[in-house]
């Protein structure tokens, strides 16, 4: 983290995204499932998707040039007893929502118990630190070398808005990406919060 923060010229673009679409897409899909996808499997796969349209954020510094990955192992931060850890959901852009929670449930699990696969370790090309579970709005994250991007965010907070007149209540979560400016500009972290942001509004698009 260090080498990263000293080498890497961090810089920080962030969004609001309305998440009504995406809260009442998680109670559909828990209507039927004892164990249902959760917030952070819903950003998972809207991130997996955001990636695949901006590949130049899923890439890795590698000899002083970037290079991109041919599939998204998106990096997952799980915090630890004595520390933080991000192992790989290999290949995450060919899952759709149930998939991603199954698969984020079992990784989390390997990662407690000390079972993950060295690959798992190793092979992520973007990760996602989200602690909306706790009571953190928003924050900034480090970029895990050779990764060119990390995104953080927080938890879900209803503010009002003006809405065709009258005042309404409307959920929002805070999304901050760290970018490698040797990688990317503002202009492609931009473009991916964009793509993250419409499919969490659209979310039925995420199950396929």
């Amino acid at each position: 983290m260090v080498e990263s923060k000293s080498r890497a010229p961090h810089f920080y673009v962030e969004t609001e995204v309305r998440m009504a679409a995406a809260l009442e897409r998680i109670a559909a899909l828990a209507a039927d499932d004892p164990k249902p996808p959760t917030v952070t499997a819903l950003l998972a796969r809207a991130c997996a998707k955001a990636l695949l349209e901006h590949p130049r954020l899923n890439a890795r510094w590698i000899d002083d040039e970037p290079v991109p990955a041919d599939e998204v192992n998106l990096g997952i931060a799980v915090a630890l007893e004595d520390g933080l850890i991000a192992p790989a959901l290999r290949g995450a852009e060919a899952l759709d929502v149930r998939e991603t929670a199954v698969r984020l449930r079992d990784l989390a699990e390997r990662a407690r118990t000390g079972k993950l696969k060295p690959a798992e370790l190793s092979d992520s090309t973007f990760t996602l630190s989200n602690l909306g579970m706790f009571d953190v709005t928003r924050f900034t994250a480090i970029i895990v070398p050779p990764q060119v991007a990390i995104m953080a965010t927080g938890k879900i907070v209803e503010r009002l808005v003006l809405v065709d007149g009258g005042v309404e209540s409307v959920p929002f979560l805070s999304a901050t990406v760290s970018a490698d400016h040797r990688a990317v500009d503002g202009a492609d972290v931009a473009a991916f919060l964009g793509s993250f942001a419409a499919s969490l509004q659209e979310p039925v698009e995420l199950d396929g």
